[in-house]
């Protein structure tokens, strides 16, 4: 296990019941950047990665 699926974890038992939009996830990751920008490469290619399709040839 990594160190970052302890966060994942409980990301999924407090709000995993919840349905959330692209546009929220897109707003909840500005803010982070906001109050984060030592993040904000990482948050960048997260985006980046979960914008592009699975056929993408270019990942």
């Amino acid at each position: 296990m990594y160190f970052t699926d302890r966060g994942i974890e409980e990301l999924t038992q407090r709000r995993g019941e919840e349905t959330v939009t692209l546009e929220w996830l897109a707003d909840a990751l500005r803010l982070f950047v906001d109050e984060h920008p030592e993040h904000e490469a990482a948050i960048e290619t997260l985006a980046t990665w979960l914008a592009r399709p699975d056929d993408d040839p270019d990942l």
